[in-house]
This record gives structure tokens, sequence and C-alpha cells, in this order.
């Protein structure tokens, strides 16, 4: 077991992470990975995957943060690595967070000169040859959009998305040889994910990228998808990497059917050959009866027919095993994710329909006045930068908050708000109960077989939230607020695709696709909000307030 990293300078070896047998569990004994072989080399790489597949858990390793329990990592190059969720100390300044807070200290002490020679040769160490490093931070930060971020100016003080984006400038100023992003775009607003994705298509080193952002798999050079069975590689990005699993399944379908046919006629084949056999002895049972051979030889040949019938009825049998193993194989290989099929005509608005009407209202986060009329099924897009006040609107929407000034009026019953986090459900609670929560008065069996259609039958649906996991989470929230009583008229969604990995962003579209109300939904993945149908699209800042604007490109 073990995790070394060499300088690429030192070594005459391209720079690559190479992850040989790696097996890593969680300490009650969740297995993870199981002897994985995976190698990354220079160029960028889309790790992709089901939640739980243990891509945070590949990319933590390679790091350095985790140890496996068996196996090796070798990492050939200086790494630099940004975790989903960067840990910070709000007491810290920019300049702490991109790690040259020293160094910017020691150069303001030598303007400030006074300084002892022992004073004078500390300061000069910590330097080194870092002299430009306050220019280079300044267009590090510049480059990434966050002109306004002051180098003194407290973490604390930060937007999670500007947060992220100073952390990524953290890692460009770094110039590691191999980058590890993990879900770098969440919480980036349109203008910041632009800007990542520049940088991205500019990097020269080693890139691995966990991401479910469609643009920004677009952009990679290879997509290793990792899954409990392994990791498989495709040359190329996200929709080429789509287009060859659109071949492999066709092709998979077509093996199905030919085995099917090959399955029926080794079946028919060994009925005939049964028939042929019976036949066979059914004559060789006459002429032993009419005695028109010599005894010893009729013994003889009917010693010879069962013999041969043995082999020839084994001969069929064994092609019609070996015909059902392709076709199990074949089924296998064809097989689909079981897909979210559920009808909800009782959340129903009829075009035109008001819905709710927003009247010269401003919120919390300090917005001007705002005036909004959502009528029948509309599906509106609320998009704007990070701390443009998204998340306080949809709140004054569902009122959890109050409006700072101005009237939100609800003219239909069956407002539903999901926020950022999915922590509407209760933890010690089934999922059953759960949703029996959101509609107490529907018969159990009603429930149970609106859970079914949301993929969770039999005993699945008695398991205990706590217990799910991210995309199981996913289904059982959009269970419980499509099935509620009374039925959802208007739904909100906070950044609904943060943290979901791509089957859970489709299983989203598919619930989405048959609900029949008013949808609002804010969030900066502009090809799921394509996917999804937006017919509005709106933008909010705190400038501007909320205006109509028409719909952005989604790459």
């Amino acid at each position: 077991m073990s995790h070394t990293t060499s300088n690429s300078r030192q070594s005459s070896r391209p720079y690559s992470i190479v992850c040989a047998e790696l097996s890593f569990s969680w300490p009650d004994g969740t297995p993870v990975f199981d002897r994985l072989d995976i190698a990354f080399g220079p160029g960028r790489t889309g790790l992709i995957g089901a939640n739980g597949s243990g891509k945070s858990t590949l990319l933590r390793l390679i790091a350095g943060e985790l140890r496996p329990a068996s196996g090796t990592v070798n990492v050939a190059g200086d790494i630099g690595y940004l975790p989903q969720n960067l840990p910070l100390d709000v007491g810290r300044t920019v300049a702490g967070l991109l790690g040259v807070e020293e160094v910017c200290r020691a150069l303001r002490d030598l303007e400030r000169g006074g300084l002892s020679e022992d004073e004078l040769a500390d300061r000069l160490a910590v330097i080194g040859d870092d002299w430009d490093v306050e220019e280079r931070a300044r267009a590090e930060l510049d480059r990434l959009g966050l002109r306004h971020v002051g180098l003194d100016r407290p973490v604390g003080t930060l937007s999670g998305g500007e947060a992220v984006m100073v952390g990524l400038a953290a890692q460009f100023l770094r110039r590691p040889r191999v980058l590890l992003l993990d879900e770098p775009t969440n919480n980036l607003d349109l203008d910041a994910r632009h800007r990542l994705y520049e940088a991205v298509d500019g990097w020269g080193g080693v890139m691995v990228v966990v991401s479910h952002d469609r643009a920004l798999l677009d952009r990679v050079d290879q997509i290793a998808d990792l899954s409990r069975r392994g990791v498989r590689v495709f040359g190329g990005n996200l929709s080429a990497y789509e287009e060859a699993l659109a071949v492999e399944r066709e092709a998979a379908e077509r093996e199905l059917r030919n085995a099917g046919a090959e399955v029926r006629r080794q079946r028919r084949e060994l009925i005939e050959a049964e028939v042929r056999l019976a036949r066979r002895v059914r004559y060789g049972n006459k002429m032993y009866a009419n005695k028109r051979e010599p005894k010893v030889v009729m013994q003889e040949r009917k010693r010879q027919a069962q013999v041969a019938a043995g082999r020839h009825r084994e001969l069929h049998r064994n092609r019609l095993d070996a015909a059902r193993r392709r076709l199990a194989e074949a089924e296998e290989a064809a097989r689909d994710e079981p897909r979210i099929r559920v009808e909800l005509p009782r959340t129903e608005v009829p075009a035109g329909r008001t819905v709710v009407v927003l009247d010269e209202v401003t919120t919390r986060a300090g917005n001007p006045p705002m005036s909004l009329t959502i009528r029948g099924p509309e599906r509106i897009a609320l998009l704007g930068p990070n701390g443009a006040g998204k998340t306080t609107l949809l709140r004054t929407i569902a009122g959890e908050l109050p409006p700072a000034g101005g009237t939100v009026r609800a003219e239909i019953d069956g407002l539903r708000y999901l926020p950022q986090r999915l922590d509407i459900l209760d933890e010690s609670l089934s999922v059953l109960d759960n949703v029996r929560a959101f509609a107490p008065s529907a018969p159990v069996n009603t429930i149970r077989a609106g859970l079914a259609r949301f993929l969770f039958r039999g005993a699945r649906a008695e398991l205990p939230a706590a217990a799910l996991s991210g995309g199981e989470r996913l289904r059982a929230v959009l269970a419980a607020l499509l099935l509620a009583e009374p039925p959802p008229r208007l739904l909100l969604l906070d950044e609904p695709t943060n943290n979901l990995d791509m089957p859970a962003v489709d299983r989203l579209v598919e619930a989405l696709a048959a609900y029949r109300g008013a949808l609002v939904v804010a969030a900066h993945d502009v090809p799921f909000l394509a996917s999804i149908g937006i017919t509005r699209w709106l933008r909010l800042t705190r400038e501007g307030g909320l205006v109509e604007i028409d719909p952005p490109d989604p790459w």
C-alpha cells in the first residue's frame, strides 16, 4: 500500500496518475473499490459515474487525503486539488486562501523598511523567487472574473461561487502539473462557468474533473466512466461518449434479438431430435418384437442406438444451454436503467390561469421592487449572478420569508418548494411514511403505487430516509412533492442539479416531464434548463431587479 508523488522536472517519465490494484473501504466496512486499475495521462479527463460509485473518493486517494487499504497510487508531478466542498476558514483573507499571504506580508515589510539584518534575511527567505506574487495573484483573480475581490478581503464575505473561483485561482497560481477538480461548477453563475470553461480549455497538464456539467464535460479529451464493475475509458468528450454508448446499445439490442432467435431455434431442434429418437426407439422395439434378426445383433443395435441417442440428445442440450448463456449475456448488455414513469394529471394548471402575483416586492436580499405574474403551466428559469438573491426570492414566493416590501399573492393551492440541500425528509421515517406525511388523506396502497413509479417497489419503500443514496434521496423528495395533497400546482426548485450525477439528473427530467403545473427553477445549468422545456427566462440582479431575457446559449 503506497502513495507516492514525484516532481516531473526531476523525472524523465511523462507526468501522469497510475492507480494499480487499488482497494478502499470506509471504516464501517462499506467497500468502494476492489482492485481498481486506472491511469490518467496528459490531457483533460472527465470522470463520471453514478452517485456512490467513488468518484470523489478516488480524487481524495490520488490527492493523498485518504490511504488505500491495498494497491498503489503513483503521481508523477505535483498535485493541485479543488474539493467539492472547499474548507474555508472565514477568518482568513483571500491572500491566505491563495497561499500567498506570508509572501505578501514579507513584501510589505520590505517596503516599509527599518528591518534588522536578521529580519531582512528572514523576509528574503520567505519571498524566494516570488517577487511578482501579488501581480500574478491579481492576474489570476482578474482572469476568473474576480476583479472586485481584493487580496485583503476576508474569506467569510465571499459568496459560495466566489470562494470556488478563488480556490481555483489558488491552484492555477501554484501551476501544478496534475490538477484534480471535484464538481467545480457547483454554485457558479453563468459568467463564472464560462470563465472556468476557458481556463479548462487552456489547461496543458493532467486534469481529472468530476462533474455533471455537460458543457464542461464536452471540453475534455476523454471520459472515464466509473462503476462498481470498474472503469471504462472512452476517447473524446461527453457527446462522443454518449454516441459510442448509443452504438453499443444498438449492437447489444441486435445481439439480444439474435440470441433470443437462437434459443428458440435450438429449443425447436432439441424437440425435433427427441421426436426422431422416439421414432427410432419404437421402430427398434417393433423389430425386436418381430424377431427378424438374431437376438445378439438386435441387442447390439439397441445398445448402439441408445449411445448415439444419448450423444445426440447431449449435443442439442449443450447447444441450447450455450444459446441460453448467450441470451443471458445479451440481456445483461442491453439492460437499461429503470425509468421513472408517472402521470400527474391533477397537477395541471389551465393555460392563462393566474398562479402567483408579485406586486412591487422587495426581498431581504436588497433587490429593487419587482413585479411578476406567473400564469398557467409556465416553466420559468431564474438566472442571475451569485449573490443576486435567487434563493431569497424563491423562499419569499414560497412564503418561507416575508417580503421586505410589496405583496406576494398565491391564487392556487399546492405550492411546493425544493431547497438546494434536499432536506425536506424526516431522516427517522421510511420513504413511505415521509410521502404519507405530504398526503395524509391518501390510502396507503395509493401511495405505494405512486412510489413504485418512482422506483421504490416493495421493501424499497420501507427504507429509512437516513439510509438513502443521493439518487434515491432525489427520487424520494420528488415523490413527496409530486404525490402531495393538494397536488402541487407550482413547483419552486433551487439549484436542483447540484451534486447530482447524470443518471439522477435524467430521473429529475423524467419526473418533471410528467408534471403539468407551473415551474420556477433557479439554476446555472443551462443544458438542464433547456432539457425541461423552459418557456420563459428571467434574470435577477441586485441592481436591475428582475428582467426577462432571451434564452442563453446552452453551451
